[in-house]
């Protein structure tokens, strides 16, 4: 159902493992399509994760008169990403739809707990049109 209704993210194959208003927990599993040289997860498809995940923790926590745009993203790569990867996004969204600005950090973790990525995405909040 994810993947239909944000196609770009379906391309990684993302399992939500847990979603409530400011919390998701998502997690993708290492396969040759995602893989790059260096045989492990490819560095955009660990941003793809960690994008898909502030989104979701963070929207899922809107009021419904408000809609999320990110604006930004940046991405830390800390260490070669194999195996299953989850990525597990805790956030305060607003109870507002007035126009702000949100940092939102999500985890990228692999089966062995250490930290492989963290993605920072800026969200604006507006009003919906």
């Amino acid at each position: 159902m994810l993947s239909r209704a944000v196609p770009y993210s379906g391309t990684i194959s993302p399992r939500v493992l847990d979603l409530e208003p400011g919390y998701a927990r998502v997690e993708i599993r290492d396969r040759p399509g995602l893989r790059n040289h260096l045989r492990s997860v490819h560095a955009i498809a660990l941003a793809n994760l960690g994008e898909l995940t502030t989104g979701l923790a963070f929207n899922a926590g809107l009021p419904a008169e408000a809609r999320g745009i990110p604006f930004r993203l940046t991405m830390d790569y800390l260490k070669k990403a194999r195996g299953t990867i989850t990525a597990t996004c805790r956030c305060s969204p607003p109870s507002s739809p007035e126009e702000s600005r949100h940092e939102v950090t999500a985890d990228l973790v692999d089966g062995g707990g250490e930290v492989v990525a963290r993605a920072t995405a800026q969200w604006l909040v507006r009003p919906r049109s």
